[in-house]
């Protein structure tokens, strides 16, 4: 009997193993972006202290107490991503493009005091929904490796049980797709026992490894918020968020004898695919003080989101091609699990400095820790996954900045982010740097805007073990925001 070992062993700062739910998983949907309209978006999200535009309803929710005419918004967007990997001295690239929705709400004003002495002046009421996260991404990562093979992975994992066990476990329950690797000859049994295994792919020959992955989704927040503003002088709001997420990843990974330097074995494929549906509840709360003509500052906090109601469902094929012409081809059964996430606690603060009526300045600080976000299930406890949780990731910071400047109805904006690493030192980069800009024009009842996102980073990303692609990650972002004042 021929057997060969391959499992995903993804535990990787980004990637992850697809049966299980770990702290990757946790990271991706408790780590956001700033979206919204094209305006926010052009100068860098940094609307903590500004308010009157509908995104900040997810970042300040105080911004709705500036609006003092009801107003609808609209904004579509392009997106463009590529992703740089260079693995074993071998460099790929790959790219995918989206057309989304960003943001589309309405916001409701009514002025309450019309008097010269009337302390609350106006309260708004506001629905809707603003992009946070966009998951579309392709890469492709390939080289030589004549060190190791994924089938290792297999082989340490079936180590210790028995054979028959394997054999009859489909669904996984000891180590994910080692049941694909038995039935497809990857891996075998030493001569004479029954729980020490071999894998046909030996130590120091060369083989071609290539991995190509394709995910897209999003994180979408529906929002109702309320705020109010007190003598011009103070602005408070508080906003329910409901945010829904939606993953999808496929990823093809092969193993071949390109050189001919192994016996009797070819080619293996393991094909993975996953699905993740889930939706939440947050809340926030925040306020813009006036202190001066010239100057306004602001704070918000988040609470958690609580997914309640997270369900992955999953499934792998895996086949091997042998030089004596032996193919085999076997396919998991669709996996599920329905399981909770706690995303941290978020806090916000922001300064703006108002140039008279023709220019502004703005930026904002936050604050999140990504060590306390935590995974939970009914039938199982995730302490190890969110030990894991704990030691991998940490406290950062977020930076937006941004500036605008109005030539009558016109106005030129422009802006810079900079997303701190979520990861402990030296398990990985993370950071996120964006670039931004934009044009707007405005009349007392209607406006467009026109932004401009690029934002870059690098990852490293863990194929298995120690085997690891160095991934510089790119995308551009253009957004057309169309709006109306009643």
């Amino acid at each position: 009997m021929k057997r060969i070992i391959l499992i995903l062993a993804v535990i990787m700062a980004n990637g992850y193993l697809l049966v299980s739910q770990n702290e990757v998983d946790a990271l991706r949907y408790s780590r956001t972006t700033f979206g919204g309209t094209a305006r926010y978006m052009s100068m860098g999200g940094a609307f903590g202290a500004l308010g009157a535009d509908f995104s900040t309803l997810s970042s300040n929710p105080a911004g709705i107490g500036l609006y003092r005419k009801s107003e609808f918004s609209f904004t579509p967007s392009i997106y463009f991503g590529n992703t740089n990997s260079d693995f074993k001295n071998s460099t790929a690239e790959d790219s995918k493009s989206n057309f989304n929705i960003s943001n589309a709400g309405v916001v409701f004003t009514t002025e309450t005091g019309k008097e010269k002495n009337s302390v609350l002046k106006y309260i708004q009421f506001g629905i809707g929904l603003n992009r946070i996260n966009n998951f579309n991404r392709r890469m492709i990562i390939e080289g030589e490796n004549n060190e190791n093979s994924f089938v290792d992975t297999y082989v340490d994992d079936a180590n210790g049980i028995n054979y028959s066990e394997i054999e009859n476990d489909p669904y996984g329950d000891f180590a994910y797709d080692l049941n694909l690797a038995w039935m497809t000859y990857l891996i075998d049994t030493l001569p004479g026992t029954t729980s020490e295994y071999w894998g046909a792919v030996p130590v120091g020959v060369n083989k071609l490894q290539r991995k190509e992955v394709n995910s897209w989704g999003s994180t979408n927040e529906f929002l109702i918020a309320f705020g109010t503003n007190i003598g011009n002088r103070l602005y408070l709001g508080g906003s329910f968020g409901f945010p829904y997420v939606r993953y999808f990843e496929e990823s093809h990974y092969t193993e071949a004898d390109n050189k001919n330097e192994i016996s009797d074995f070819n080619k293996m494929s393991l094909y993975e695919e996953l699905a993740t549906r889930g939706s939440g509840f947050n809340l926030k709360f925040g306020m813009i003080l006036r202190a001066a003509d010239w100057l306004r500052i602001g704070g918000a906090v988040h609470s958690p989101t609580w997914y309640n109601n997270m369900s992955d469902e999953w499934r792998s094929i895996l086949t091997t091609d042998f030089d004596n012409n032996d193919h085999y081809y076997e396919e998991s059964p669709y996996g599920y699990y329905d399981y909770n996430l706690e995303t941290p606690w978020k806090a916000l603060g922001g300064i703006s400095f108002i140039i008279g009526k023709v220019a502004l300045v703005s930026a904002d600080y936050e604050f999140i820790d990504y060590t306390s976000a935590r995974l939970r299930g009914v039938e199982y406890g995730f302490s190890n996954e969110n030990a894991a949780i704990s030691n991998k990731y940490s406290a950062t910071q977020n930076i937006r900045i941004g500036g605008e400047y109005k030539i009558g109805n016109f106005a030129v904006r422009g802006g810079y982010a900079m997303f701190g690493s979520p990861f402990a030192s030296s398990i990985n980069d993370g950071e996120i740097t964006y670039f931004t800009g934009g044009l707007g024009y405005r009349e007392k009842n209607f406006f467009v805007d026109l932004a401009y996102v690029r934002s870059v980073s690098d990852e490293d990303y863990y194929l298995y073990y120690s085997e690891k692609a160095v991934n510089t990650l790119s995308s551009n972002n253009f957004l057309l925001t169309i709006g109306l004042r009643y």
